[in-house]
């Protein structure tokens, strides 16, 4: 390939060269060509000092031609394992990072033509209408500091997997077929768990858009703790009180429910990472058992939590299922709020270094380019001293007038920050792992 050409831009100011090299030196030592890795070296560095759209033109730099041709070459054609490189993306973040829990998130990649892999006219909630679009999930790793994507599963519809021809003209692995979002992100999960070694962590998932019963179950299969999202009428018509003395579903009046939330509600305080500061919110809890849909089964018992964020409404706002222990309400919530600190991320760091800007075709190509993307991310958010403040240890109740508004509860207070840039030493360095915060010893 002749020798590699740097990028014309200079990193930014926050980021040393040397922790640069030091982090792709660990992260991109699995792919085996040498000439690959300093390829992928190029990438990482493009993707953080290129403004504006992430074109391999704009990416290559003054190699443009040579340079061109061979990152396009590395990013979609050359057979190098992402899977081991987020592996070992995801082990490093945990050191460097601690996160709290593993966050699942959805994206949405809209898209002019029909012949990027996955894209279909489908209909997306959030724009409130059908759009020609790519959808993924990505797993996250979160601390109140932080947050970074360690692995992404494309949604695959089966007009992709089920027709040769964009089989082949994506070059779909023979194991992959299509799958709901919310299974593909299972799957994610059971990898990070078991090959990837990781510390296990509560996963924070919103399945306000889907049957809860499905993915519940399957965590509880696998061991793994959650705090999941569902919707307020999932909330009346899914769940029976535990131990319920009937196979049927629970369908009690709403105020019912509503009451035993309500019964011993609670302050609980959490870091709101979207204005980064502390906020109170009123918290109740009650034991449920969450019923299938089609068959006489249920998950055991689960926590479900409602939260008032609302001045003066009788009802939650919000409604999670856990399947941690009542007596770390104020954890749960506080780990289940980490949601914000990814959507700040994906929004301040993740956009801008060019996660929707991948214009191949394969398959391959697609994770690659989104691999390459994490990396970025992670230097990015390591090397970067963001605001903080530490809200895992419980916080005692007040006395607060039950029908003062949660956003009254405590006035906003500017978090401190506490992290420092990272040195290129820290970030090859693999320090033994310390004792667990509150939320983590539930994960145990």
């Amino acid at each position: 390939m002749g020798s590699v050409i740097v990028t014309e831009q200079g990193l930014p100011g926050e980021i040393a060269p040397q922790t640069v090299s030091a982090f792709l030196s660990r992260t991109l030592a699995s792919i085996p060509r040498a000439d690959q890795r300093r390829w992928g070296d190029v990438y990482v560095r493009g993707l953080l000092s290129v403004d504006g759209k992430k074109t391999m033109r704009a990416l290559a730099g003054k190699g443009r031609g040579n340079a061109e041709q061979s990152l396009y070459q590395f990013i979609s054609k050359s057979p190098w394992d992402s899977m081991a490189v987020r592996g070992e993306l995801a082990r490093l973040f945990q050191e460097q990072a601690r996160p709290r829990a593993w966050v699942v998130r959805p994206l949405v990649i809209t898209k002019a033509g029909r012949h990027s892999v996955g894209v279909e006219r489908q209909f997306v909630s959030q724009y409130g209408r059908v759009v020609n679009c790519q959808r993924a999930m990505g797993i996250w790793l979160a601390s109140d500091a932080m947050s970074c994507p360690v692995d992404w599963r494309l949604a695959l519809p089966g007009c992709w997997t089920d027709e040769p021809g964009r089989r082949e003209q994506a070059a779909i692995p023979d194991g992959v077929s299509t799958c709901p979002p919310e299974q593909c992100a299972i799957g994610s999960l059971a990898d990070m768990s078991a090959a990837w070694g990781l510390d296990s962590r509560p996963v924070v998932m919103d399945l306000r858009e889907s049957d809860p019963y499905p993915v519940c179950a399957a965590l509880t299969r696998r061991h793994i703790p959650f705090v999941v999202r569902v919707r307020a009428e999932a909330a009346y018509t899914s769940w029976a009180p535990s131990p319920s003395p009937s196979p049927a579903p629970y369908r009690g009046t709403r105020p019912g429910l509503v009451g035993a939330l309500s019964a011993h509600r609670m302050p609980v305080e959490w870091l709101d990472h979207t204005t980064g500061t502390l906020r109170a919110t009123y918290v109740g809890a009650t034991r449920v058992v969450l019923r299938d849909r089609h068959v006489r089964t249920d998950s055991g018992e689960l926590l479900l939590l409602g939260a008032w964020t609302t001045a003066g409404r009788p009802e939650p706002d919000e409604f999670w299922l856990t399947r941690m222990p009542r007596s770390q309400l104020g954890a749960a919530y506080r780990t289940a709020m980490l949601s914000r600190r990814v959507g700040r991320d994906l929004a301040e760091v993740a956009e801008p270094l060019g996660l929707r800007d991948f214009e191949g075709r394969s398959f391959r190509g697609w994770h690659h380019h989104m691999t390459m993307v994490s990396l970025a991310h992670a230097l990015r958010v390591l090397t970067t001293p963001r605001p903080t403040r530490d809200v895992t240890a419980p916080h005692p109740a007040r006395d607060l007038p039950a029908q003062q508004s949660a956003r009254d509860l405590t006035p906003p207070r500017r978090a401190r920050g506490l992290t420092a840039q990272q040195s290129a030493r820290d970030l090859t360095a693999q320090p033994p792992r310390t004792t667990t915060t509150t939320t983590q010893a539930s994960a145990a």
